[in-house]
């Protein structure tokens, strides 16, 4: 799984990184999420897609295998 962000869409609600603290973490002056692992392992990729799914911002897409 690749996942890749876009900060500019991103609101700064934080439930990806309530999520997927792992993969996903914030920016302590405005809140814009910042990838931490564009390509986490297997054991994370029901978290990280419950956090896309719950991005109010559609900020996150994820993709195939490397």
């Amino acid at each position: 799984m690749k996942v890749a962000v876009d900060q500019d869409r991103c609101c700064g609600a934080g439930a990806c990184v309530l999520l997927a603290p792992d993969v996903f973490d914030q920016r302590d002056d405005d809140g814009v999420v910042v990838l931490l692992d564009g390509q986490p392992p297997e054991e994370l990729h029901a978290l990280v897609g419950e956090a896309a799914a719950a991005c109010p911002g559609a900020a996150i897409s994820l993709g195939g295998t490397a």
